[in-house]
């Protein structure tokens, strides 16, 4: 009894934390109650702690918000014909990595091929800056590092002496890290690089060869910045300095993070993407969703009683821990993601109705209830856990965590499989855990109902 108690305390932490999750971010209320006014506009702040922020607006795919969709053209010219499949497909990871990078969610991004047209076709949902996000899948972002050429006549200062720049063989492909930061002195945006270890050797020569001279680091054939070598430097570190605005700084980074493209890429249109299936067919599909929950949850109460009136509330709070963990995550919130929580919810239900049949065959053989509760659990669990083992391992296929080109890779089936996956998980703890608990502390059948049933037996 100790334990049900502590667990039900627990419970009661998860759904209260669960609430402030869920609310929605702009609570408005305008009425009267007892002929007194009553309003309130308040704005939910987003959760942060420890330095973790996270903006706690539910996230929605471009079937339900709509989005950009972008079409782009790889210019093979430079390619041999054989290789020009390879090229679009890197090119087309790449661009999957950078949309990753930059935050957008069940981005949809396919390759078109016809006669010797190469395209790449990009749909990102809810995307509020559509010329950043262009600018961002669009560039090659080739980045070179480049030694001055001197002028042997000069006698005046070694930055005098370069006539130009000439490239090198250290380029982007070197590269192990890059990520934004701030110069020290007058705190402006900038970009540090971290070298794997060839290209630390490569970098440490330059260096040593033209100390005192100018190096040039070049993105996409302009000059960035020419910093002059004061040292040797062999840690492989360097930063890119420029007159970066924040954002500018970020974008590189992401670039150089996610490499350049294979071939050249230019955009032949770009266009805004209404909702495929608008508001309406969200809200029917809500509707339809929210009749069939609740005639779930007349037939549980009508047909186990109070049994089943409390996995019922069960069930309700299985709805609040799903929406406050999709938008902690955060989930992309598509159709396909919608009918994976239903039909997790259907199954919620189906642990429930296990344990009770279990519960009712250890009544009818005569054991005390509380034993029967107990029994009916214990006995049930190896049925819950195969069928919820069988159903994880095919979401798990669908959702391709390891991006295997054999299996699918669709953004709406991987979004169906998340949403299932997570309501498996969820379902569990209220139907297994919750459920179990508010038995124990709250169900206290008669006696003479217990006693009949022993009769009929």
């Amino acid at each position: 009894m100790q334990r049900s108690r502590r667990l039900f305390l627990l419970i009661v932490f998860i759904t209260t934390l669960a609430i402030s999750i869920a609310l929605p971010r702009q609570i408005k209320i305008d009425t009267q109650i007892f002929g007194k006014e009553i309003k309130i506009d308040k704005t939910v702040p987003n959760l942060s702690f420890f330095g973790f922020s996270r903006n706690l607006e539910l996230k929605q795919g471009l079937d339900i918000k709509g989005g950009i969709q972008v079409v782009l053209e790889a210019d093979m010219s430079q390619i041999e014909p054989e290789d020009r499949s390879t090229a679009l497909e890197s090119a087309r990871d790449i661009i999957s990595r950078r949309v990753d990078l930059y935050g957008v969610a069940e981005a949809g991004i396919k390759t078109s091929v016809s006669q010797d047209q190469y395209r790449l076709v990009v749909e990102l949902p809810g995307v509020d800056q559509p010329q950043e996000a262009l600018n961002l899948i669009g560039q090659t972002a080739r980045l070179e590092f480049a030694v001055p050429v001197l002028d042997p006549n000069a006698t005046s200062s070694a930055e005098a002496q370069v006539t130009s720049f000439s490239g090198t063989d250290l380029t982007g492909a070197d590269l192990r890290l890059s990520q934004v930061t701030f110069e020290t002195q007058d705190r402006q945006p900038a970009v540090s690089i971290k070298f794997r270890e060839e290209g630390k050797e490569k970098f440490a020569e330059l260096t040593r060869q033209y100390l005192n001279y100018p190096l040039a680091i070049i993105l996409d054939g302009e000059i960035v910045t020419r910093p002059t070598v004061q040292t040797e430097i062999i840690t492989g570190e360097a930063i890119i300095t420029g007159d970066f605005s924040l954002e500018e700084a970020q974008q590189l980074a992401i670039q150089l993070n996610a490499g350049a493209l294979p071939v050249p890429i230019k955009v032949l249109s770009q266009k805004n993407v209404p909702a495929t299936l608008g508001q309406q067919a969200v809200t029917q599909s809500l509707t339809a969703g929210g009749i069939g929950l609740a005639l779930v949850i007349l037939f549980m109460s009508i047909y186990y009683g109070w049994m089943g009136i409390i996995a019922s509330f069960g069930l309700v709070l299985y709805g609040l821990y799903t929406l406050a963990i999709y938008k902690l995550i955060p989930v992309t919130l598509t159709i396909p993601g919608i009918a994976g929580f239903l039909l997790s919810v259907g199954m919620a239900v189906d642990s429930n109705i296990l344990v009770f049949e279990r519960y009712k065959e250890e009544i009818r053989a005569g054991r005390d209830w509380k034993v029967a509760l107990e029994l009916g659990f214990g006995r049930a669990w190896d049925s819950i856990k195969d069928a919820n083992i069988a159903t994880l391992i095919t979401g798990t296929i669908l959702f391709n965590p390891l991006d295997f080109n054999f299996l699918n890779t669709s953004g709406s089936v991987r979004g169906f499989a998340l949403t299932l996956i997570l309501g498996i998980f969820i379902s569990l703890f209220t139907g297994i855990v919750v459920t179990r608990t508010f038995l124990r502390l709250f169900y206290h059948p008669r006696e003479k109902v217990v006693n009949k049933k022993k009769k009929k037996k």
